[in-house]
């Protein structure tokens, strides 16, 4: 199957787990020492280009060193440095983002957002109960917004989506693959839903 070769994939890897109560990143999933690994090897298979976004410079020896975007600010945990990190170091026009803990996403979820992003500056995923603001297309046109909003100290997506004006929502029925791993139950319930799970 082709690869997506004109939008690059990121990886948010940078949270500090407290509800995990240890790096959830690092936690084994299905035939993986770790999760990340599990997410990069997954979206590789999907993207021609993938990138991790972290804090962190020592924990990712399976990949090359040139797929590791490091956050501007290594003390604040907020997905907006990240995402501003990430325009600021690949200059590209239109990103996929994703986090580390949303490991059952669908690759035909990832085609529709892409598909569906070509005349708004963010795409998201939602579904009957959630809006999931770190899984879709967003453009670097935001850049300057976010700079904006990082210098008064906001640092919430969904704020940042809402003040766009030009963002777009779409809705996937099937819930389960949107699970994140913010607890050991959650982790629990992905793995024994992924062992049952047509990914593809």
């Amino acid at each position: 199957m082709k690869k997506i070769e004109d939008i690059p994939c990121v990886i948010l890897s940078g949270g500090k787990s407290r509800r995990m109560g240890e790096d959830k990143s690092l936690l084994p999933f299905e035939d993986f020492d770790t999760l990340i690994e599990y997410q990069y090897d997954k979206l590789s298979k999907i993207f021609k280009n993938v990138y991790i976004s972290t804090k962190k410079e020592d924990e990712f020896n399976f990949i090359n060193q040139t797929n590791l975007i490091i956050d501007s600010n290594k003390e604040i945990s907020s997905p907006m440095i990240a995402i501003q990190s990430i325009f600021k170091t690949l200059s590209e026009e239109k990103v996929f983002i994703i986090t580390v803990d949303t490991p059952l996403v669908l690759e035909s979820t990832i085609k529709k957002l892409i598909d569906n992003s070509n005349d708004y500056d963010v795409t998201i995923a939602i579904d009957d109960d959630k809006q999931h603001n770190l899984c879709g297309v967003f453009n670097i046109s935001l850049l300057t917004l976010i700079n904006n909003l990082i210098n008064k100290d906001i640092h919430k997506i969904n704020y940042l989506i809402k003040q766009t004006n030009n963002y777009q929502e779409i809705l996937f029925k099937d819930k389960e693959q949107f699970i994140n791993l913010n607890t050991i139950d959650d982790y629990k319930k992905a793995i024994n839903i992924s062992n049952s799970y047509i990914k593809y």
